[in-house]
């Protein structure tokens, strides 16, 4: 077959478009046997394995019972179509050979009768998402009881094929389940700005619950990265930069979307992706490689996949796009078999990014799809979702021609239908209408979205207590191109259309402004371009008010939606507010007018202005269906703010990378010419309407073995008169190590709930886990030595220290 010419970046490819705590003590260090950091296997280099080397153990040992005997009367076409589940585009977007543009179509691939060469189809990636995310106009978008019954239509079709296997349906899950009607809810650094691991489990169980009530069964694009360079723009889907802090909300995420059960009809299976990282990538730019070291990603990286993996954990994963120390992740039999497998205990289906596997080609380790498609099968790779030669007759013929044992495509095929089993597809495909009808966007899920909308909001800055206002405000002006914009509230893989109308910031400040309050809005400018006729009006209305609320940041892309900033291909090159943000801002202020800042946005901007001269500041990030409802509860006192700060927010580009977790020079190191090396929010930040002390921290054991636990306890007391939460949040630091470390890291944090006077004593544990490092020898090791335990409201608001010594 012909090659397609390699991609560009703006080539329309999905991508482009757009552990045991028990220790064995030892003389000098001490072993940890957890999967997260094992030394890889000494054996053949990881890279240059031989083709169709075996995985790390006989895997169909554990498929359901079902597997091996199907995978015995199909043929190769069959084989190849189960590792098949072409993304859902319109024409145009999509090769024209994709089965995907139209129902008969769809109907022809899963009935087997699309390509001679192939046979009935595995699945869909995206079916139900036909707006793509809002770039797409439909007229009349399917309901979600119209969903389900295209689910059994199709599933009806799949049952009477040779075989009888059911279809895989995948979907996106990013900030709720991407289909029209489906709840909203905040996306990436949104979520975990909450910390509360039990929150987000409710959030994803939501989730779970919509996506299978319709028919799909699988959600992708739950983030198990971390947000290493905010200038990328997909860190809007990340929770945040910290392992600790992501591993809990991954773990809550996997829990929340699979349960015990997997094959229940509320639940289903987790993609986490992509998998191992795509930040920090040179230059922040989407695609670009990873230069990371094997200590950096074992130490840093891959805590929170290790949460979401193992026998009962994940059932999927999206391997990244990214070149990591040369080697692209889809060739990488060392990252997707020896460490993904191997060590991880990863035992589901790994998926290929969108055009991933292209990638080899544009890379230079492949001259053709079909020499693409051997090097990601021996590697790992499983199944595709774009529709690449590579996995389709550029397979077939490189096993009819003995390139390519047809035993990696049977390991292949085993872990899709092993899947499909574990999912219950195999005993209950169809779905019931009248439950989706019932279960999509109800109302117990539109009252965790509102919860979720109210602990993401984190209070930057509140000087002099503007905020809540004061009964004494009267009339307020709200400012801003993202004050009066629904998708502006919401983010890049959004389910549209929205299953009722979005209140924003602007409308929620009307619906909840108390008796004799009068709202006025002046846009004032665009989030870019450099029209200003819109700041005179703006600043006539601050001065008629007593309170100015302005509202600015991003504009999420939804694709390609024009005038983007924000979202998948929306790389930043700084920081700053785009367009003439700032200067409508500045020209509010100078009015007199109290301003406060709302920030709608999905990376962290370097807002050094508003931070020096506005009062009050609040970062919304992206909040979701209830996020501009919550904005306003909280501007007017209603909800008292907990959120905190899941990233560090920089002062400027040059900064680059800057996360908390600095090795110690560079956590020493002096000022830049003309700028301060602090960031300009420290992780872990945000402020409350009360005020919270801390009092006698205390460990159960302040001397202790490398394989015992200690567990750390201190009292918080609500000095205030405000009922508020506060996020305790406790830190290590090795005094002595044999190889460099941060000079602190997370290890514990736990959100508590008081009312004003009340005391409670927070609880965190520190096991054999928190105290490890990854060695010299990348073994994952607890080292015997003096550790400093820091418990406070942020990595440098630290009001308490213990001191902790650990032994051989």
């Amino acid at each position: 077959m012909t090659d397609p010419p390699a991609p560009t970046r703006g080539d329309l490819t999905r991508r482009g478009l757009l552990g045991s705590a028990v220790l064995a003590a030892g003389a000098a260090a001490t072993a940890v046997p957890t999967t997260a950091a094992a030394a890889p296997p000494e054996t053949t280099p990881p890279e240059t394995a031989p083709l169709g080397a075996a995985p790390p153990e006989d895997e169909a040992t554990y498929w359901d019972p079902r597997v091996k005997p199907l995978l015995a009367r199909m043929n190769l076409p069959e084989k190849i179509a189960q590792l098949n589940f072409p993304q859902v585009l319109p024409a145009g977007l999509v090769p024209p050979t994709s089965p995907v543009t139209g129902d008969a179509d769809r109907e022809r691939f899963v009935a087997g009768t699309w390509q001679p060469e192939l046979g009935p189809g595995g699945g869909f990636f995206g079916l139900m998402n036909e707006t793509v995310s809002g770039m797409i106009p439909v007229d009349h978008p399917r309901t979600p009881r119209q969903q389900a019954q295209l689910a059994n239509r199709l599933q009806d079709i799949a049952a009477r094929t040779p075989h009888r296997i059911p279809l895989l349906q995948i979907g996106e899950g990013t900030n709720g389940f991407s289909a029209p009607g489906a709840t909203i809810f905040p996306e990436g650094p949104g979520i975990g700005a909450t910390w509360n691991p039990g929150l987000v489990r409710d959030v994803y169980a939501c989730v779970a619950a919509e996506a299978r009530s319709v028919g799909v069964h699988v959600l992708n694009t739950l983030p198990a990265e971390l947000t290493r360079d905010p200038r990328l723009g997909r860190v809007c889907e990340f929770f945040g930069e910290d392992p600790f802090h992501v591993a809990s909300l991954v773990a809550a995420v996997v829990h929340g979307v699979q349960g015990t059960d997997p094959a229940a009809p509320d639940r289903a299976g987790a993609s986490l992706c992509h998998f191992p990282a795509q930040t920090p990538n040179v230059g922040g730019l989407e695609g670009s490689s990873v230069e990371i070291g094997e200590r950096a990603l074992r130490q840093t990286h891959l805590p929170p996949w290790q949460a979401g993996f193992g026998a009962s954990g994940a059932l999927m994963t999206l391997a990244c796009q990214s070149t990591i120390d040369g080697i692209p992740t889809h060739a990488s039999h060392f990252l997707l078999t020896e460490v993904l497998r191997g060590e991880l205990g990863f035992t589901g289906v790994v998926i290929a990014e969108g055009g991933g596997l292209t990638t080899l080609v544009t890379e230079g380790l492949a001259e053709t799809q079909r020499q693409a498609g051997a090097l990601a099968l021996a590697a790992g790779v499983d199944a595709g979702i774009t529709w690449e030669d590579a996995y389709l007759g550029g397979l077939t013929e490189a096993v009819r021609a003995g390139e390519v044992p047809e035993r990696l495509v049977d390991r292949a095929v085993g872990r899709v239908l092993d899947v499909k089993c574990r999912l219950g597809l195999f005993d209950r495909a169809r779905v019931d209408p009248d439950r989706a009808e019932a279960t999509v966007r109800c109302a117990a899920h539109r009252a965790v979205s509102l919860r979720a909308a109210r602990e993401s909001i984190v209070l930057l800055k509140n000087t002099d207590g503007l905020l809540p206002l004061a009964p004494a405000v009267r009339r307020i002006a709200v400012i801003g191109p993202n004050a009066d914009d629904v998708p502006d509230l919401l983010g890049d893989y959004t389910p549209w259309p929205p299953g009722a109308p979005v209140a924003t910031v602007l409308a929620a400040l009307r619906t909840h402004a108390p008796h004799g309050v009068t709202v006025q809005h002046a846009r004032g400018c665009e989030v870019t371009g450099t029209d200003r006729s819109g700041i005179p009006p703006a600043v006539a209305a601050a001065h008629a008010a007593d309170a100015a609320v302005v509202v600015l940041g991003e504009r999420p892309t939804s694709f390609t939606r024009p005038g983007g900033t924000d979202g998948e291909a929306m790389d930043a090159a700084d920081l700053e507010l785009t367009g003439v943000q700032e200067e409508l801002l500045r020209a509010v202020h100078a009015t007199g007018t109290p301003v406060v800042l709302v920030l709608l946005n999905g990376r962290a901007l370097a807002v050094n202005w508003a931070a020096a001269h506005v009062p009050a500041i609040v970062e919304a990030f992206l909040p979701g269906e209830f996020g501009g409802r919550a904005v306003a509860e909280i501007l007017y006192g209603h909800v008292n703010p907990s959120g905190r700060l899941p990233v560090t927010v920089p002062r400027s580009v040059g900064q680059l990378p800057l996360t908390y977790d600095q090795k110690r020079l560079r956590a020493k190191a002096g000022d830049y010419v003309g700028l301060s090396a602090s960031p300009l929010y420290e992780f872990g930040h945000g402020l409350s309407y009360t005020t919270f002390s801390y009092d006698r921290l205390r460990l159960t054991r302040t001397r202790m073995r490398a394989d015992q636990t200690t567990v750390a306890r201190v009292d918080i007391t609500n000095t205030g008169d405000r009922q508020g939460q506060e996020v305790v949040q406790l830190y290590l630091r090795d005094r002595q190590a044999s190889v460099s470390l941060p000079e602190r890291l997370l290890r514990g944090y736990t959100k508590v709930d008081l009312a004003p006077g009340e005391t409670t004593t927070a609880v965190m544990t520190l096991s054999p886990r928190e105290l490890a490092l990854v060695d010299g020898r990348m073994r994952t090791v607890v080292e015997p030595g003096l550790f400093d335990v820091l418990v406070g409201r942020s990595c440098h608001a630290i009001e308490l220290t213990a001191r902790l010594e650990v032994t051989a």
